[in-house]
Parts: structure tokens; sequence; C-alpha cells
């Protein structure tokens, strides 16, 4: 038993743990916030992994369920009084509402090729992008608004620490469901759809829960991340933030969920990096060509993302020793 048991849970734990105690060793502003802005970043790029590590939809336009968070919890703190009730049910809404779209949309094009839901995705990203520009007496179009959060919410190190549960929430959520019957039937229609077809799944249902599932998570990092700004305006439809996820997803590793984890924390930490670097030294002042850099290497040194291809080495390296234990055997039988 032991020798199959996944050490990530392992992993995640002990940092978490380390994450909690590090505010009382080192109480820096700027790096609580740039690590809670990690965990909310974490939460969007797993649920955009279970899309495409675990059921291989590819999507161009997560940023949408992202917005539809992002924009409830503004528009209703922004309306009522900043209190925590009207933070959980402005949080409820966006996860609502995005698992409604999520579920007509995977309905329409779900049952074609992934590349229609890709495209079809990517349009509705841009339709309400539109809509959030235009409809200015809501949203105040490009310019954004400002609002109040509840008081616990202003203390950075509770926000720090409501983020951190969050995420390790979100992380051993997907772990289960991914690990369930229902997650290894998701692994099959990203293998081979018409097989697990043929085998009596109907696909379209267990595409359309991981659709759902995807966006009501994505819609709840919306949500963390306004309140992290509290402030929110047009650019969370932008498709560099469905660009952010895809990305994070690919450097940390696909299907794998640390490895979007491992993802979001190095680009944070380079765009914060490198930002800080040009503020000093001029080279650096077009920091995001050394950006497009860092994802060449990544992708030069690590093909199959971080996770990935730690965990192909590990296995190549136990392959030898394995075949030899078992020619091993053969000979002691014979």
């Amino acid at each position: 038993m032991l020798k199959h048991f996944n050490k990530s849970p392992v992993w995640v734990l002990i940092s978490s743990a380390a994450l909690i105690l590090l505010p009382f060793v080192n109480d820096s502003r700027s790096l609580m916030i740039m690590i809670t802005q990690i965990f909310i970043l974490a939460i969007f790029a797993m649920s955009y992994d279970l899309l495409l590590g675990y059921t291989g939809i590819v999507s161009f336009g997560h940023a949408m369920f992202f917005g539809i968070g992002a924009y409830s919890t503004g528009v209703l703190l922004s309306r009522f009084e900043p209190t925590m009730l009207w933070l959980l049910v402005s949080i409820a809404v966006g996860m609502v509402v995005a698992a409604i779209v999520s579920y007509f949309v995977g309905l329409l094009t779900l049952r074609l090729s992934n590349h229609f839901y890709a495209m079809l995705t990517l349009a509705l990203a841009g339709l309400f992008l539109v809509v959030a520009e235009k409809w200015r007496s809501l949203t105040l179009g490009n310019d954004g608004f400002t609002f109040r959060v509840p008081d616990v919410m202003r203390d950075r190190l509770s926000f720090y620490l409501i983020c951190l549960i969050l995420m390790v929430a979100v992380f051993f959520f997907l772990m289960r469901l991914t690990n369930s019957p229902m997650g290894k039937v998701l692994l099959a229609v990203r293998e081979n759809e018409a097989r697990t077809q043929s085998l009596g799944f109907k696909t379209i249902h267990y595409k359309l829960i991981s659709s759902v599932v995807a966006g009501v998570i994505a819609s709840l990092s919306g949500s963390l991340y306004v309140l992290s700004l509290r402030f929110v305006n047009t650019s969370v439809f932008a498709l560099d933030v469905t660009l952010d996820a895809l990305l994070m997803t690919i450097l940390g590793g696909v299907g794998t969920l640390i490895g979007p984890i491992i993802g979001a924390a190095i680009i944070e930490v380079s765009h914060h990096w490198l930002s800080e670097l040009g503020k000093s030294y001029v080279i650096f002042e077009r920091w995001i060509i050394f950006f497009g850099i860092l994802y060449i290497l990544a992708v030069m040194f690590f093909p199959k993302g971080i996770v990935g291809t730690l965990k192909e080495v590990r296995w190549k390296k136990k392959r030898p020793s394995n075949v030899e234990t078992n020619n091993k055997n053969k000979r002691i039988a014979g």
C-alpha cells in the first residue's frame, strides 16, 4: 500500500504548515501580497487543469468564469453593505452563474470536437468583455470601480490565511474527484473518447460535470482576486487571463494538480522579480522579453512540465531496477 502512496498531498500539507508560519517569521507586506496572489492564481490554474489535464478539453475562454466571479463580488459589495453575509452571497451568486453558463456552453459544444468548445468559449469571453465595457451603469466600463470589503478581509494576514485554506481545500477536492471512478472515466475520455463511449459511458455527461466544476472553481478564484485588489474592471475577461492559466498548467505539469500550483508560484515570482529589476536596471525595462525567455527555457528543459518531467525521470530510474528484480525472480523460479 505504501508503495503506491501518492506523496503530493503530504507535500501540500507540509508546505501549507510552513506557509501558515511564514507571516509570523517574515511580516513583509509585499511578500504576503505576492504569496496571496499565488494562492488565488493556483486555484484558477487547478480549475483549468481539470479541463485540460484530466478531460482533454482546451478552453480559450476560461477567463469568462473568472470574470463572472469577479464582477458578482464587486457589484454586490458596491451596492450593499460590505458584510460577511453579502460577501458569501456574492461568491455564491458568481458560482451559480458560472455553473449555469458553463453547463449551457458545454451542452451546445461538447458533443462536437473539442476545438468547437475552445472557439465558442473564446467568443463568449469576448462577448462578456464587450458587455462589461458597454454596460457602464453597472460596471463603469474599462475604468472599473472600487468597493469596500468586510473588516476581516481588510487584514492582510486574515485574507492570506483564508486564501491558503481555500487553495488547499480546492486541491484536496479535485484530488478526490480525479482519483474517484468518475475521475478515471475523465482520463479515459481524454485518452480515447470513442473507445470510452463504446464501453457504455455517456461521455457528454462526464465532460459537462468537468466543465461545470472547473467554471465554479474559476469563479471562486475571480472573487478572491478582486477582493485582494478591492477593485474590478474589464481586464478580468481578457484573453491574457486564460493564457496565464494555460501557461501555469503547462509549466507546472498538465494533469498533476500540484503542477499548476508550482506553475502559478513560478510565474508570479518571476513577474514580481523581473518587474523589480526593471526599476533598477535599464536592460530589464523590457522585462516581458526575459519573461518569454524563461518560458522557452522551461519548455525546453521540462517538456512535460516540471512535475510531469520529474515523474518521468523518477519512473525511468525505477524501471531498470524493477526489470532486474523480475529477471532475478524468473531465474529463481526456473
